[in-house]
Parts: C-alpha cells; sequence; structure tokens
C-alpha cells in the first residue's frame, strides 16, 4: 500500500474509531509502529485533533472536533451544498454560525476559479428568502444539545411583560418565517410547550436534579401525535378563500390541519389550546377578509373585542 492512500485510510480509520493504540493500527495496517507514529504526526499536522494518553491503558484518540476525511463531490453538488449554505444567511440566529461561515468559505476556497465566478454570478439571480428578524436566539446551539441529550434545562422566559424560569426537557429547535421555536415539555405545566427561543433570555441547569422524561422515540416528525395537552381545548373552524388557504400553507401549526377544495378555497376545523386564544385571534385579523372564523365562540368574542380597539385607534 502506497504511503498516501496508507494515509488516507488512516484518516478515516482514526476518526471511525473513539480510541485506539499504535499497537492496534500497526497491526491493522500491516507496518510497524514506528511507521503508525510518523502517520499520526503528518495527520496532526493536517488537523487532526489527535489526544494521547500514557500508562498501560492510554493510547490515542480523536477530540470532538473530527475532520471528515476527503468526500468526491462534483461541481454540481458542490455548488448545491454551498447555495444551501448561503440560503442560511438571512437567519440571525444560527444553531451553528460560525462553522456553518467556516464550511462556506472551505467550499468557495477550494473550488476553481471558473466554479468560483459561476458561484459569483449565482448569488445575484437565485435566493430563498426569509423575513428579516432582529431579535436574537443566542441559546439555540443549548436547546439543540439538550433535546439531542435528552437533558432537563431551566430557561429565562420573557412572554406577555413577564419573566418567569421553567424547567423543560426540549426535543428540537425549528424555523418559521424566521424564528426559531423550540418544543418541549414543561414541568410546570406537565404538558408540552412550543417556546419562541428569541425570548429565552437564559438558559442553565435544575438546582436540584430533575428526572428526565424519556423521549428517545419523540421528535419534531412524530411530536404532534405525542402531544395530548391536558389544558381545556376547544374546536377551531375556520373557512378559507384562496389567498387564505395559501397563507395557511406557510404556517407549521396549521398545514396539517389544512383541507382544500378543487378550487383553491378550504377550511381549517381542528381543536386548540383555549390558553392560546390571543395568538389564534391575532393570527386571524391579521387574514381579513381571507378567513372567517366560524367557532370557537371564546375566540369570535375576543376577536370583536379586538376589532373594536383597533377602531378606536383611528377615530
Amino acid at each position: 500500500m502506497s504511503k498516501s492512500k496508507r494515509i488516507l485510510e488512516l484518516m478515516m480509520t482514526v476518526n471511525r474509531k473513539r480510541k485506539f493504540t499504535v499497537k492496534e493500527l500497526a497491526q491493522e495496517f500491516d507496518v510497524s509502529q514506528r511507521t503508525i507514529l510518523r502517520d499520526l504526526q503528518e495527520l496532526s499536522e493536517l488537523g487532526i485533533p489527535l489526544y494521547s494518553e500514557v500508562g498501560p491503558h492510554g493510547g490515542y484518540q480523536v477530540l470532538n472536533e473530527r475532520i471528515l476525511p476527503p468526500i468526491v463531490f462534483t461541481e454540481e453538488e458542490a455548488v448545491s451544498i454551498f447555495f444551501a449554505g448561503h440560503a442560511l444567511r438571512h437567519f440571525s440566529s444560527l444553531p451553528f454560525e460560525t462553522e456553518y461561515s467556516s464550511a462556506l468559505n472551505k467550499f468557495y476556497f477550494y473550488m476553481s476559479g471558473e466554479v468560483r465566478d459561476r458561484i459569483d454570478e449565482m448569488k445575484n439571480r437565485v435566493d430563498i428568502i426569509t423575513p428579516h428578524r432582529s431579535s436574537k436566539s443566542p441559546y439555540l446551539s443549548a436547546l439543540l444539545k439538550a433535546s439531542i441529550q435528552q437533558k432537563v434545562i431551566v430557561v429565562e422566559y420573557a412572554s406577555k411583560g413577564l419573566t418567569t424560569k421553567r424547567e423543560i426537557q426540549p426535543i428540537g429547535i425549528y424555523a418559521s418565517n424566521g424564528l426559531w421555536y423550540c418544543p418541549a415539555y414543561c414541568f410546570h405545566r406537565e404538558d408540552f410547550r412550543s417556546f419562541r427561543c428569541d425570548r429565552i433570555q437564559n438558559v442553565g441547569y435544575p438546582s436540584k436534579k430533575t428526572e428526565p422524561m424519556d423521549f428517545s422515540s419523540l421528535h419534531l416528525g412524530n411530536r404532534r401525535s405525542h402531544n395530548q395537552p391536558r389544558e381545556k381545548l376547544v374546536r377551531l373552524k375556520v373557512v378559507l378563500n384562496k389567498e387564505g388557504v395559501q397563507q395557511c400553507e406557510s404556517e407549521i401549526w396549521a398545514a396539517p390541519e389544512l383541507k382544500t377544495r378543487k378550487d383553491g378555497t378550504g377550511w381549517l376545523e381542528c381543536p386548540i389550546p383555549i390558553t392560546d386564544l390571543d395568538y389564534f385571534a391575532e393570527f386571524f385579523i391579521g387574514l381579513g377578509k381571507k378567513a372567517r372564523v366560524k367557532q370557537p365562540q371564546e375566540l369570535l368574542e375576543l376577536m370583536r373585542i379586538r376589532l373594536t380597539e383597533l377602531l378606536d385607534l383611528y377615530k
């Protein structure tokens, strides 16, 4: 085996293994331990973060910042990945902001001049627009980490002019209309809640250990089937014209409940928590003539109050 091929395979091997010894690698590659030590030194110079431990139970391990082995992309694949990442620039916050910028710069730098010229031209001709939000969500990485590791965390949450502390167990984060949201189990409410990430002002760990729930099979894709709120529900029924259907299609909560007709009109009919009536009143008032709320009565009454308050502003 040539040295270059051995170095490449060694890179893939050490990235795959959690821990290894020089003796193990020497046997696997059928070379001397001195040769493996030289190869490991070259990998370290290439940027592979190796850590060594001495002693009878020592060895080598790769730190968390693992470097992927070389992956061959076609020019079209590389350009598509570049623009997939480039579209994220409209978000004011990302859970991997530094890494995202570094990855794009690497993609761009190592492409040929011809491909870079092509990308520069395409930047002005293709985009995925996301509404700009000035509010920041600085704790996205912590929320994502807690959801993956199934950890209970304490958040300071600002809503309706009040800031409260909540013990929550996140199940993920997602973006909608330029804002980030974190569905989580709230131990105070003993129920699932969706938290706006820009309203989370601090993240920490509880002083006394709270046993996490087993959400190993729960994720963003199936959370609705697990979400069985204990609070009072009321039935929402809304008639929509074509434009109303189109706007509801872009709402994560509405799209799964949306029913459409052949002519493009449709309706919404589903249970909603009574505690969320403020949100629904503002949302459907914003749709204007594109939507007509039929029920619940509590929502209709709240919308009338909001509309009266709005009219009073323009007297």
